[in-house]
């Protein structure tokens, strides 16, 4: 298939678009390359895919990978409304997965209108391109964060989530409904993935795994957030992409069943479908750390705090439907995975 995978330069775009081409897809990358994070690291991922860094850091320059011929990449914001027109018109994809958005729960509390300019309108665009352009599935990155002030555990896609606490989840929401609505109007298949707590190669430096990884290394101390009692469901990066890959082969179908009396939100008479990706195995944040260490060989230095604002103390996925529709669970176990990381954080930044 010809697919648009939108964050390409991002940490799941990038693991995405390797699987996509490893698997004979023909793929075509974008990504704005923002300075949220040090963007040596984004430029890293796209050399790994053989595409040129001074090539890719130009505008609008088509730039083809020589790694993998089937590999395009275009510098390209997704509020740049004619651009994205212009780019779904041109290219005729087949199938999109919409990863790109501006991340990170706690910088929401600083720049909150980055996330609705990337998370809002910048899908509003994408959304736009598959109307117009015949899109037979679009798979889009939602959030565990949705589940806000949820404490019935573990979070299930049946439960509600209208209690955000924080800009970032109220923009993942938002973006399900928003793709529900496409759905309705314009019988465009849409499938929304809450991702829980996604670690691994190449990971983002705002993420626990490597704040705590570059932190122990140097010897500073590391933040413990609620003095410690937290839990969370992480997943680890090849089986969420294992996860996006086989919902994006299958588009839903209308749900026969659903009924308005008692409305299903993960599901709709409409061609849309919402599923958790996680491993269904919350882990203590202090095992966590313990794990860490025991792959660093170092102990380190905790300076423990109060729960953050937009934080929440736990997360925990239901992936029964996911089970149900691809026979399909992650399962990396998170020692397994922080080892990966700390060999690839190793041999990247010469520690």
């Amino acid at each position: 298939m010809k697919v648009l995978v939108t964050g390409t330069a991002g940490f799941i775009g990038y693991h995405t678009s390797l699987r996509l081409l490893e698997r004979g897809d023909e793929v075509v990358g974008i990504d704005n390359i923002n300075d949220y994070y040090d963007v040596r690291l984004k430029y890293g991922r796209l050399n790994e895919c053989g595409i040129d860094p001074e090539k890719a850091s130009q505008w609008n320059s088509d730039v083809r990978s020589a790694l993998h011929p089937s590999y395009r990449f275009l510098r390209l914001d997704l509020t740049d409304r004619q651009g994205i027109a212009d780019l779904f018109k041109r290219e005729n994809f087949q199938r999109v997965i919409h990863l790109a958005a501006q991340a990170g729960v706690r910088y929401s509390l600083i720049n909150p209108h980055a996330y609705i300019d990337s998370n809002i309108t910048g899908t509003l665009n994408v959304l736009e391109g598959c109307r117009h352009n015949g899109i037979e599935h679009l798979v889009y990155a939602s959030s565990s964060s949705v589940y806000g002030l949820n404490e019935t555990m573990p979070f299930s896609t049946s439960d509600s989530v209208d209690h955000p606490v924080s800009l970032y989840a109220a923009t993942k929401k938002s973006n399900e409904l928003m793709a529900h609505s496409y759905s309705k109007l314009y019988n465009l298949p849409t499938t929304g993935l809450r991702f829980f707590t996604v670690y691994g190669p190449w990971g983002r430096p705002d993420m626990a795994l490597f704040l705590f990884t570059k932190a122990i290394l140097e010897g500073k101390p590391i933040d413990v957030f609620n003095s410690g009692e937290m839990s969370r469901d992480f997943t680890y990066v090849d089986d969420i992409v294992e996860g996006v890959l086989r919902v994006l082969d299958n588009p839903p179908e209308p749900d026969r069943r659903w009924s308005g009396v008692r409305p299903s939100p993960a599901s709709s008479p409409a061609p849309f479908k919402i599923y958790n990706i996680g491993n269904s195995s919350p882990v203590r944040l202090m095992d966590f750390i313990e794990a860490i260490e025991a792959a660093l060989g170092k102990e380190a230095q905790k300076n423990y705090l109060p729960l953050q604002k937009g934080d929440v103390p736990a997360t925990w996925a239901d992936t029964t439907d996911l089970e149900t529709s691809f026979g399909y669970r992650p399962a990396t176990p998170v020692r397994e995975g922080i080892e990966r990381f700390v060999e690839w954080y190793r041999k990247f930044y010469g520690e």
